[in-house]
């Protein structure tokens, strides 16, 4: 299976699409104004002790406070709380994790009111986004991912991946890290280390100790609360430090300081793939180029089809979401069973794709269309298990229930995407009322004289929906020559399927929009 990821670089949002065998599987936005938290550090201040919960609210500079529970502190938090109080007292001198003692572990039914004070420093890292009226979710046990380990400070053992079958290879890695890794730290095995050189793992390990002393330089130095000591990678780097694998083709970006930092990031993984990471030069929006927007308008909304006729029906809500399978206006076969059978695999294939695209969390629960066979319930049971083998969250599916539904839960680490696929017209405003089609032409004309004559701007583009830019288009004496040979030949018209019929907008040389919409031009 080939798979391709697509970056889109845009002022105000990095857009991040994978695809396999060329369908959309997933989906990342992240405003620019945004952060992505998840595995970012904080020295943050305890706000709030709740003993009835066993928790406290920790101050970490987001809207809500993230919420601490004990167990969420770790088995290794006395010894993690004593190197950070040497730490912070003395600002001068530097403090090796190899040279500190280990504290006893963590009672398992402690309480957090004789663990922590209201006030008191804490460093901690985020494992969930916030979520609706929720604020994030925080662990006091660190770690530091890469493509090969995860280190664990003030801790001493090494784990191997599960999925690594051969004990041989197991019982290597094993020993290969137990004679390299620092004192008072652990190590996990990633799935992918599986046959790696000793200094493939060695160079990775000496990159994530050298994080974790950027990351305590950070505490020492800090001069307020909250202070981010440790950030992630950017959202496509840390897509492709879990998802690399040798089924991919291409990586495809349209900005060059993010296609920098891909290709240097692949360079140190797997030094002979750096050549599959490109610059996208091309004048279409990248999405557009590679059919990404086309399925983004077709797969998110409440009703999504998928063949001969099915489509599946997904509502959200603040607990769960629930999906329910229609077969249509479908009559492929005569027999009910076979066809109710039909539709749930395609439905199962679906809904597996939806679960990664949307990245839902939580509770899912899927209305199936009922089938008397068991060994039918069997066959989806089984299929919807084997799709979902590719979706790296961690979930867990239950057998259809006697009343034909079956329930998921899928590890929820931020908000489900949700594209809202309809929208306020961009030419009427919600008013319902435009100029006359006809003019619209002129409109632009209009737009492009104040923007040649009175802005002085040369070289330009113009934003259009694909049948406004055909029409623009063509002839031989076209519409757009016309313009080109008024105003001058630095004007180009880009067709861009994202936009509504009569919706346009102006960029500049530098790819920053021209304002030039008002309100009145629907009036």
């Amino acid at each position: 299976m080939t798979s391709e990821l697509v970056v889109d670089v845009k002022p105000q949002e990095v857009s991040i699409a994978l695809t396999e065998e060329g369908s959309l599987v997933e989906l990342q936005k992240e405003g620019n104004n945004t952060a992505f938290a998840v595995g970012n550090m904080y020295l943050g201040r305890v706000r709030k002790l709740m003993p009835g919960l066993n928790a406290c609210f920790v101050d970490v500079g987001f809207e809500k406070d993230a919420f601490l529970h004990y167990q969420d502190l770790g088995p290794q938090f006395n010894s993690l709380n004593k190197f950070l109080r040497q730490t912070i007292s003395d600002k001068k001198k530097t403090y090796s994790i190899t040279k500190a003692s280990i504290m006893p572990d963590l009672e398992k039914d402690g309480t957090v009111a004789t663990t922590l004070q209201q006030g008191q420093e804490v460093v901690v890292q985020i494992v969930k986004e916030p979520i609706n009226t929720k604020g994030p979710r925080l662990t006091s046990e660190l770690s530091f991912a890469g493509r090969y380990l995860v280190l664990i400070p003030f801790n001493d053992k090494v784990n191997v991946s599960s999925k690594i079958k051969s004990s041989a290879e197991r019982a290597r890695l094993k020993q290969l890290l137990m004679s390299i890794k620092p004192k008072n730290f652990g190590v996990i095995v990633r799935t992918v280390a599986e046959g790696k050189r000793v200094a493939e793992l060695d160079g990775e390990l000496k990159v994530l100790v050298k994080r974790w002393e950027d990351a305590m330089a950070r505490v020492q130095k800090a001069t307020k609360l909250p202070t981010l000591i440790y950030e992630e990678t950017s959202r496509a780097v840390g897509m492709l430090r879990d998802l690399f694998n040798p089924s991919f083709e291409h990586i495809y970006v349209n900005d060059e300081a993010e296609f920098n930092e891909i290709k240097d990031y692949v360079s140190i993984i797997a030094p002979d793939r750096a050549g599959i990471v490109k610059l996208y030069k091309g004048e279409l929006p990248i999405f557009d180029n590679f059919a990404i927007t086309k399925q983004i308008k077709s797969l998110f909304g409440r009703t999504i089809s998928y063949k001969n006729g099915a489509y599946l029906i997904i509502e959200h809500t603040e607990a769960l979401h629930v999906v329910d399978v229609n077969s249509g206006n479908r009559s492929k076969k005569t027999n009910q069973e076979d066809n109710a059978l039909e539709v749930n695999l395609g439905a199962a294939d679906e809904l597996a794709r939806q679960l990664r695209l949307r990245d839902m969390g939580g509770i899912i629960v899927v209305d199936f269309i009922d089938m008397n066979v068991a060994e039918d319930r069997q066959k989806l049971y089984e299929r919807m298990c084997e799709n979902m083998k590719k979706d790296r969250a961690r979930h867990n599916i239950l057998p259809l229930s006697k009343f034909g539904l079956m329930q998921i839960t899928r590890q929820r680490v931020r908000p489900a995407m949700d594209v809202d696929t309809s929208e306020e017209c961009p030419t009427c405003f919600g008013t319902g009322k435009i100029k006359s089609s006809i003019l619209f032409t002129d409109q632009l004309e209009s737009k492009i004289d104040y923007i040649v004559n009175k802005l002085k701007i040369k070289k330009f583009s113009l934003h259009v929906h694909p049948y406004v830019a055909a029409f623009i288009n063509q002839g031989l004496v076209s519409l757009k020559r016309r313009w080109q040979m008024k105003y001058g030949f630095g004007m180009r018209v880009i067709p861009n399927q994202s936009y509504a019929f009569l919706q346009y907008a102006f960029f500049g040389k530098d790819k920053q929009e021209i304002d030039m919409k008002e309100k009145t031009d629907a009036k």
